[in-house]
């Protein structure tokens, strides 16, 4: 029996590893959701049913797909199904505001969306001002032979199919398999940027494959096909979750617990109490909330083998409490959208909290380079750029964009400063960029900003990111006003919440006479910090 090591070398695509896996561990559970199970061989039928689905209706290889839901059944059933059928998947927060989602539609094309029903506002709302000519609504129990309570679709949306009728139409139609390379793309995975709107890195069905491998190879000693269980809790249309949490484990035959609402800590606290789960991801934010709710102590952590931190640094805090609880300290990796996610993973035999990041991972050059693109020395400051398979090859029809990414000799430009000690083990110490990082989340101050001067009696406006106990940081908004204008921070507060997912909505904001620039009028954002 190949390895989930061997099948991520070998496999030509993402569907092909998957179906694998599900030939391989049929029988076993593959995910369930609170009450709802699903099976690897059900969840290999259902894949299979819904790319037909989409085939009978004319999606065809290249076609964008965009998947807008929580972590449900349905999310994984249709990711299957999307890039079984060759089509590539488009990645939406279904927390994203009107505006916030009408970018989206439109930058990747998408002509298909595929929308939870309590996230279907948002669409509503912009429905004639993007490309979708299908809406495919999702219930919660979707894809299970369980019939959950679900929100209905916004009633604005009058013509849509349900994502299991899909599933049931599909299951009668023969699905033509098609020829899908390593080369091909599977994801477009949108991040922001400090000079304009998110954009789309474009991720390959190699790149993820490619991050599998390079993560089983670090994690090869603590993982054991068939045997895992694993907290998923961060969301899958975030990179993080969606290449490490689903497609890696379901690799190795991972049983996945998946959680929908990670706010509900007493829901959250009784799914995985009695799970005996080996390994949990999250944020700093996660971890410390989980904490809080008295019954965490009662959970059984008697398997636990892994507690992996991403998106933002852990604070040693946190750790030292966690490990009181679990035994375990958190241990950290680091990456990016356009990395697919894995760069740097820390070891998870260690047994002490040590604030680095790890060692790069195999096939994976990182070099660290001063301002002139020169490398420095161990020890001292430098960015971090990278070469390696799981790495992008730009964004989404924006050819300058994507050039500007990398250096002259190739390497991608992560924007995250960083050092290295002499055993190769990094840490990060600032960032090159101005995004700020919210409980995992990046925020792009450009985006603030741009909502932000919108609202009445503002004149020019600046966001950066301050510490934060609860999420590590939060946005703090400068502000200038017009001389007669009355605006208050509740009033800017209230305005941005209209527009902005609550995550990137400004926590304060300090008026000031003059946003600090330049002599060619660039923003010095990095002025505001001492302000």
């Amino acid at each position: 029996m190949p390895t989930p090591l061997e099948r991520s070398h070998h496999a030509t695509s993402i569907g092909q590893f998957l179906e694998e896996s599900a030939e391989l561990y049929a029988g076993k559970n593959a995910f369930s959701c609170g009450p709802m199970q699903l099976g690897y061989s059900e969840f290999a039928q259902q894949g299979e049913a819904f790319a037909a689905y989409l085939q009978s209706v004319g999606i065809k290889k290249g076609d964008r797909v965009a998947l807008m839901t929580p972590n449900i059944p349905a999310f994984p059933i249709a990711t299957l199904g999307i890039l079984k059928s060759g089509a590539i998947q488009v990645n939406i927060n279904p927390q994203y505001t009107p505006s916030e989602l009408e970018h989206q539609l439109n930058d990747s094309d998408a002509e298909t969306l595929i929308v939870f029903g309590g996230s279907s506002a948002s669409f509503a709302a912009i429905k004639d001002k993007c490309p979708i000519k299908r809406v495919i609504v999702v219930n919660l129990g979707d894809g299970t032979t369980m019939d959950i309570p679900s929100p209905a679709a916004d009633p604005a949306i009058t013509d849509f199919v349900r994502f299991s009728d899909a599933l049931t139409t599909g299951a009668e139609l023969e699905f033509r398999p098609v020829a899908i390379s390593r080369d091909d793309l599977a994801f477009l995975q949108y991040t922001g940027g400090t000079t304009g709107p998110s954009k789309g890195a474009m991720l390959t069905h190699g790149n993820i494959l490619s991050n599998a491998a390079q993560t089983y190879e670090v994690f090869h000693d603590v993982t054991r096909e068939a045997e895992e269980v694993i907290v998923t809790a961060i969301p899958m249309y975030h990179i993080f979750a969606l290449t490490v949490n689903f497609l890696i484990y379901a690799g190795c035959g991972a049983h996945n617990v998946l959680i929908t609402n990670p706010r509900d800590m007493g829901g959250f606290v009784a799914s995985i109490k009695d799970s005996r789960f080996t390994v949990i991801t999250g944020v700093n934010t996660l971890y410390a909330g989980l904490m809080t709710h008295p019954d965490f102590v009662n959970v059984d952590f008697s398997n636990l083998k892994a507690c992996v931190n991403g998106g933002t640094a852990a604070l040693q805090a946190t750790s030292d409490k966690w490990q009181s609880i679990t035994g375990l300290p958190l241990i950290q990796g680091y990456g990016l959208s356009e990395t697919s996610p894995v760069l740097i993973l820390a070891l998870a035999s260690e047994r002490t909290f040590t604030g680095k990041i790890g060692q790069a991972c195999p096939d994976t050059d990182i070099k660290l380079l001063d301002d002139a693109d020169n490398e420095v020395p161990v020890g001292e400051r430098g960015e971090l750029v990278t070469k390696g398979p799981q790495v992008t090859k730009g964004y989404y029809n924006q050819p300058e964009v994507s050039a500007n990414a990398f250096t002259s000799d190739g390497y991608f430009r992560t924007g995250d400063i960083a050092i290295v000690d002499a055993e190769g083990n990094y840490q990060i110490v600032d960032r090159k960029k101005d995004m700020v990082i919210v409980s995992g989340f990046n925020v792009y101050p450009n985006d603030v900003e741009q909502v932000a001067a919108k609202c009445d009696g503002i004149i020019e406006c600046a966001c950066i990111g301050v510490p934060d106990e609860k999420t590590g940081e939060a946005v703090k908004l400068f502000a200038v006003k017009a001389a007669d204008s009355a605006v208050t921070e509740a009033d800017i507060i209230a305005h941005c919440r209209e527009y902005l997912t609550p995550y990137k909505v400004p926590k304060s904001v300090a008026f000031i006479d003059v946003v600090p620039k330049s002599a060619v009028g660039k923003m010095l954002r990095r002025e505001l910090r001492n302000t």
